[in-house]
């Protein structure tokens, strides 16, 4: 899970496997695949880097965190 913060303040925790996207519309709003949008604080590169870092764990430590930075980098 990646913790984020509402825009009122109060903490939420997502499971990064679930974000389908993230848009900054200023604010940033992610989507997840069952259709739920939070409007959230972080910047959608901090995001990025909170779903980088769990999936480059220390038990994942290689491929997966490649992948998702060039993914990334495409937006």
């Amino acid at each position: 899970m990646i913790s984020v913060t509402r825009l009122n303040g109060s903490q939420l925790w997502l499971n990064p496997m679930l974000i389908e996207t993230v848009e900054e519309t200023p604010d940033s709003v992610v989507m997840l695949t069952n259709g739920h949008r939070y409007v959230v604080r972080e910047t959608p590169g901090e995001i990025a880097e909170r779903v980088r870092a769990f999936f480059v764990g220390p038990r994942n430590a290689a491929g997966t965190g490649q992948i998702l930075q060039r993914r990334a980098s495409d937006a």
